[in-house]
């Protein structure tokens, strides 16, 4: 029998049993307490580890991320300035959004370009192309933002939303003249292409870098940059500046004197106004461009930063090709223009004189084909031919030259040749021969052929720029310098100079002076008080024969007019030249070129007069002070 309780009288074994489970039970409780306890403790101490002695450098390089950002600083672009030291093109402040790509989350991407008003396809390809290069250069994704726009970047660009959002100050930003002015000499920037990163020219520069990509923007690019600054600076958790580590100014382009005159290229400008076509004006004396146009224009600022494809598509794909420079870049059949340097030819090789004379009955019969004139002149000389602008005329002063001959004075003024112009993409034109169209068609030079050439048809084609050149070195005596728009260009400029016989050089300036100023084809060139010597030009764009049997066609294609003039006739002082497409007459250009010319000789006239603050007040002779 169990023992009694002493003083119960009940059983003892049961409850010491029940003790000892009570303690069991607590005492596996507490053990597993402690084990749970080492083992947290054992988790803690491993990814202190791990976070410290392991991945310290990772993690001290990701914390410093955090706390430190690197913000390019864009170095101004120079400015670009006329002749007078008057600002053309200037720079303006902006910003830009940066992508830091060391805290790029691509899955932001979409509502980061619905924020930004970007396309997202052109977002992720604008991304991708960086994959190649270092994590720490920023994408450049936006400039010129909208209120809106920055409200958005500064809502967002916080570590908990978009941590790789970044603005920066962009005083790069250009600030074009209105209007599209001079745009085409100008140029515009962009960001360097993938292609344009292949090519030598682009070489040493880097993804995301805004350059000249055409006009003197592009041409005189290493002047205009300067050299990039940076700034590391320690941010918060919302990417505001708390301490700035390192400030390293940029160096700002030089500035750029070109040779343009703004009053002359605005009256350039507006003459053209409306008009498809191109003016060139210069100094025959140094080969200085005062002005340049080229119409249809385009606005130069739509290509700050990244422009769409859409945008440049629609530009590229313009048949009216706006953003062609048509001085410079595209080629023409000079028409009657060209005549002045076939009868240089027929001169200075004893082909004729000044007293030759052929019959014009409005039309003649060369190599079995009938070739027609604008009018019956009668019996002419070579001072009335120019004058009248026969064709009858040349077309027997052709013949008897032949091409080669024409060729050969044709080339010493530069026609068929790039002029060197300090702008890139320059057009060579074409000067045929005989030997031209046995290399290049593999075929003989016609006779029939040079009665075309000899009035600036057929295979002949020139630049503005070439014209404007050759007839200045003409008015010269045969003396040709190479254009340019920036006078540090001039430094090595030695004229092409030809020796032609005073006489022979005075009779086709006499006669270009009978152009505007006797009963002539360039009379509306006619400035009172200024003796101006001039050529007009039509050129045929189709054929006769074509433009009969297309009527549309042959309205849609007018022939082209060209007018081209110096002033004074002795001692010149500018030539201008100008081409109106489908101007249909070489004398509708003729005004355009007077206003041109009227600009320079008025400003000229103004600048001689003495200003008020100038005028010298008399105040008697001087006297010797007394002597010491």
């Amino acid at each position: 029998m169990q023992p009694l309780h002493p003083e119960h009288g009940r059983p003892q074994e049961p409850t010491n049993r029940l003790l000892r489970d009570d303690t069991r039970f607590a005492l596996g409780r507490i053990a597993v307490f402690q084990y749970a306890t080492v083992a947290v403790f054992l988790f803690l101490i491993a990814g202190f580890w791990i976070l410290q002695v392991r991945d310290h450098e990772m993690n001290s390089e990701l914390a410093e991320r955090n706390r430190i950002k690197t913000v390019p600083l864009v170095a101004p672009r120079g400015k670009i300035l006329d002749r007078d030291g008057r600002i053309i093109v200037d720079n303006r402040p902006s910003y830009r959004v940066l992508l830091s790509r060391e805290n790029l989350n691509r899955d932001h991407l979409a509502a980061i370009a619905e924020g930004l008003h970007l396309d997202p396809e052109d977002l992720q390809n604008r991304v991708r192309r960086y994959d190649s290069r270092a994590k720490y250069v920023p994408v450049p994704i936006k400039t010129e933002l909208t209120r809106g726009e920055m409200a958005f970047v500064e809502s967002h660009r916080d570590a908990q939303t978009f941590p790789e959002l970044e603005i920066a100050e962009d005083s790069s930003a250009r600030l074009y003249p209105q209007s599209g002015l001079a745009a085409h000499v100008l140029g515009y920037v962009g960001e360097v292409s993938d292609q344009e990163l292949d090519t030598p020219e682009f070489v040493k520069y880097s993804l995301g870098e805004i350059v000249g990509q055409s006009g003197l923007e592009r041409q005189y690019n290493d002047i205009l940059m300067g050299v990039d600054g940076q700034k590391r600076q320690v941010v918060d958790v919302y990417g505001h500046e708390r301490e700035v580590l390192e400030d390293v100014e940029p160096t700002p382009g030089r500035n750029l004197q070109t040779t343009l005159d703004i009053d002359i290229q605005s009256a350039a400008e507006l003459s053209l106004e409306g008009r498809k076509g191109a003016i060139v004006a210069l100094d025959p004396r140094n080969g200085e461009v005062l002005a340049m146009v080229s119409r249809p224009t385009f606005d130069p600022s739509m290509f700050e930063g990244h422009i769409s494809t859409q945008q440049w598509n629609a530009l590229s794909n313009d048949p009216d090709a706006p953003l062609r420079n048509r001085a410079i870049q595209q080629t023409f059949a000079p028409g009657s223009t060209f005549k002045p340097f076939v009868a240089l030819a027929g001169l200075e090789t004893g082909t004729i004189t000044p007293d030759t004379t052929y019959h014009c009955a409005g039309h003649a019969t060369f190599y079995d084909a009938d070739r027609k004139c604008d009018a019956v002149h009668g019996t002419i000389n070579l001072h009335q031919a120019i004058v009248k602008s026969c064709d009858i005329y040349f077309y027997n002063v052709g013949d008897r030259l032949g091409i080669d001959t024409i060729a050969q004075y044709a080339q010493m003024a530069g026609i068929g040749k790039k002029t060197g112009i300090d702008l890139p993409n320059e057009a060579e034109g074409l000067m045929p021969s005989t030997q031209w169209k046995l290399r290049t068609r593999n075929d003989r030079w016609y006779a029939g052929e040079t009665i075309s050439v000899a009035i600036g048809q057929g295979a002949v084609n020139i630049t503005p720029i070439q014209l404007a050149v050759a007839v200045g070195g003409l008015s010269m005596g045969g003396v040709w310098y190479r254009p340019h728009l920036v006078r540090e260009a001039a430094s090595s400029n030695q004229p092409r100079t030809a020796s032609f016989r005073p006489e022979n050089i005075a009779t086709i300036v006499s006669a270009m002076r009978g152009v505007v100023n006797e009963e002539g084809t360039g009379t509306s060139a006619r400035i009172p008080g200024i003796d101006v010597c001039g050529k007009t030009g039509t050129a045929q764009r189709i054929s006769n024969t074509l433009a009969k049997a297309n009527k549309a066609l042959a309205n849609e294609l007018r022939d082209n007019g060209w007018f081209v003039a110096f002033a004074p006739c002795e001692h010149p002082e500018i030539v201008v030249a100008a081409l109106w497409e489908g101007g249909e007459h070489g004398a509708s250009a003729a005004p355009m070129v007077r206003d041109v010319l009227k600009a320079y000789f008025d400003k000229k006239l103004r600048q001689s007069q003495p200003k008020p603050h100038e005028i010298a007040w008399f105040r008697g002779p001087i006297r010797p002070g007394p002597t010491p």
